[in-house]
């Protein structure tokens, strides 16, 4: 079964209400553990709402058919976002949610591809554009109309590898190919350490068709995913100014939203608050 029509119009209210639901999911897998790479789930849930629920073309029942889109988590301690994706669409079950990062878990706070719907192991940062880059080409050859979407971060341009592929992405005119780029400000120990301004700038000086936008914004996710499918011989590039903790203001105002961690009493009330605020509603 299909999953999506892109072209269609998107239905902006089912899409928040699918990032809200994202965001509940996540605070389940944190508080399982006690912590977890929350900030930046919470940031991007608005983006992966948009993405498994109105524009990524794949089909739950088979996840390998062919000519699916292809969706790359390059920042693979992103994870807890993915799983939170993955169980909303029934590719994985909601029940599985606690056991994030637990022992044995197939839920890992960093992603592997023996997790049902991962494209990609999220190891090492700098590596998912070229992965992106070399997965285009191959389905070009097959004449595939698949697209590949890859997020990356703001940290992650700090990495050589992340230029060369953007690079490469130009040289071979790969207009399936949408980089989602992730910018909270945020790496492992507080802000990025150099300064990669001005990032949309940057893309489009290496040939990227580029637009900027309120990565929490859901109409504007929206415009801009559709405004990625040009075929217009240019690789896209949608920078996303997201907030880390995005709808839970205790990790909005936290400086350490990379990995967050608080008592099992503290995660409760967070919760509460959380399901306050959005009036309780799935």
């Amino acid at each position: 079964m299909l999953r999506n029509s892109p072209s269609g119009e998107a239905d902006v209210a089912v899409l928040r209400r699918k990032a809200t639901n994202l965001r509940r999911h996540m605070l389940t897998m944190a508080r399982g553990q006690g912590a977890g790479y929350i900030g930046q789930g919470l940031g991007i849930a608005d983006l992966l709402a948009a993405l498994y629920f109105h524009e990524l073309r794949y089909d739950p029942e088979n996840l390998g058919w062919a000519d699916r889109d292809r969706f790359l988590l390059s920042t693979g301690h992103y994870s807890i976002a993915l799983w939170a994706a993955l169980a909303e669409a029934g590719i994985i079950p909601v029940e599985e949610l606690p056991t994030y990062g637990a022992d044995d878990s197939r839920l890992e706070m960093s992603t592997l591809d023996t997790t049902p719907g991962v494209e990609m192991i999220g190891g090492s940062l700098g590596h998912g554009l070229g992965q992106g880059v070399g997965q285009a080409l191959g389905l070009g050859v097959h004449r595939s109309d698949a697209r590949v979407f890859v997020e990356l971060s703001d940290g992650e341009m700090q990495e050589g590898s992340t230029w060369e592929a953007a690079m490469s992405a130009s040289h071979f005119r790969l207009d399936r190919l949408v980089a989602l780029i992730d910018c909270n400000g945020i790496q492992a120990d507080g802000p990025v350490v150099l300064d990669m301004e001005p990032v949309a700038d940057k893309w489009r000086a290496f040939g990227w068709e580029t637009v900027e936008i309120d990565g929490n914004d859901m109409q504007a996710v929206v415009a801009a995913l559709a405004g990625a499918r040009e075929k217009n011989g240019k690789p896209k590039a949608i920078v996303l100014r997201t907030l880390p903790g995005k709808g839970v203001p205790r990790i909005e105002i936290s400086e350490k939203s990379h990995f967050f961690r608080v008592d099992v009493s503290e995660w409760d009330g967070i919760i509460a608050a959380f399901e306050k605020s959005e009036g309780g509603t799935a």
